[in-house]
């Protein structure tokens, strides 16, 4: 495989990666609509989407929703108007269940072939390589694509069918975003109760609340420190999408629904752009 690889969309997740992939001895054409993202991170900065995938045989993309992946792939310059034939898109971004349909429907009409690769884990497991990655595509496409991923993750799991991985994505958010809401409501209430708030925190990983997502908040609601890793408004959207699936499967979404909006109050609260563990300020001040 070639050693240049593409990447579209240094945000907080998207850099690091990209500066793990780095790490690794990859060579980075990157492009990000804000251009000073790329600055210091050693990569060679092209002029566009279209740009990247000329020079990369392999193209990330990482942003924010299927929104913003349409417009990279279709707009003006975008990935689909240069030579996609034999290249690989992979696509980490967390999108609608059905629009990543098209996805794989219009990079395949032009030649190429996209790959589902949403994640799980944040910033430090992506500068570690230790992200889970869900894959939906060709298994032959997973293959070439698979010496990448492997360098970004500690474990794969491949589906062929479309949209498996996306589902699966989504489907986990709805676990992620309703630990946060019940940690933080369960943190508050001990608060309350006149229970420090460390000792609340040390008692919940001892028991009921010992979980991943308690793990890496600790400290960050200790210290009240909301800068973000995966922000409010992500995991927000990402229980939208999730809210949609759910109702294309006639299946209850309760619990999805109500963290979603829990975080829709932190969002008209203003902290949509902070972590998403704001939640905890944002209940705070609605308790």
């Amino acid at each position: 495989m070639d050693n240049r690889i593409g990447f579209i969309g240094l945000g907080n997740l998207g850099r690091a990666i990209a500066q793990r992939l780095i790490s690794q001895g990859r060579e980075l054409v990157v492009w990000n609509r804000t251009a000073a993202k790329a600055d210091g991170l050693g990569a060679t900065v092209a002029k566009s989407p279209a740009d990247v995938v000329r020079q990369s045989a392999v193209t990330f993309l990482c942003l924010f929703n299927s929104d913003s992946v349409e417009t990279v792939l279709s707009g003006p310059d975008g990935v689909l108007s240069g030579d996609c034939r034999g290249k690989i898109v992979c696509d980490i971004t967390t999108n609608h269940f059905k629009t990543v349909e098209r996805f794989h429907a219009i990079v395949a009409a032009k030649g190429g072939a996209y790959l589902e690769t949403p994640v799980l884990g944040s910033v430090l497991p992506a500068l570690q390589g230790n992200l889970i990655a869900l894959v939906s595509g060709p298994l032959a496409t997973y293959e070439q694509a698979r010496p990448l991923l492997e360098q970004i993750s500690r474990r794969i799991f491949h589906f062929e069918p479309i949209g498996h991985a996306t589902r699966m994505k989504l489907i986990n958010n709805v676990l992620l975003g309703s630990f946060m809401c019940a940690i933080a409501e369960a943190t508050i209430l001990a608060e309350q109760s006149g229970v420090s708030k460390e000792t609340a925190l040390d008692i919940f990983g001892l028991g009921a609340g010992n979980s991943g997502v308690l793990t890496a908040k600790r400290d960050v609601l200790l210290k009240e420190d909301f800068s973000p890793t995966f922000s409010a408004a992500a995991i927000h959207k990402d229980l939208t999408y999730l809210h949609d699936l759910a109702k294309h499967l006639s299946v209850s979404d309760a619990m999805a629904s109500t963290a979603r909006e829990i975080f829709s109050e932190a969002l008209r609260q203003g902290a949509g752009s902070q972590d998403f563990s704001t939640v905890y300020h944002s209940l705070k001040r609605s308790m």
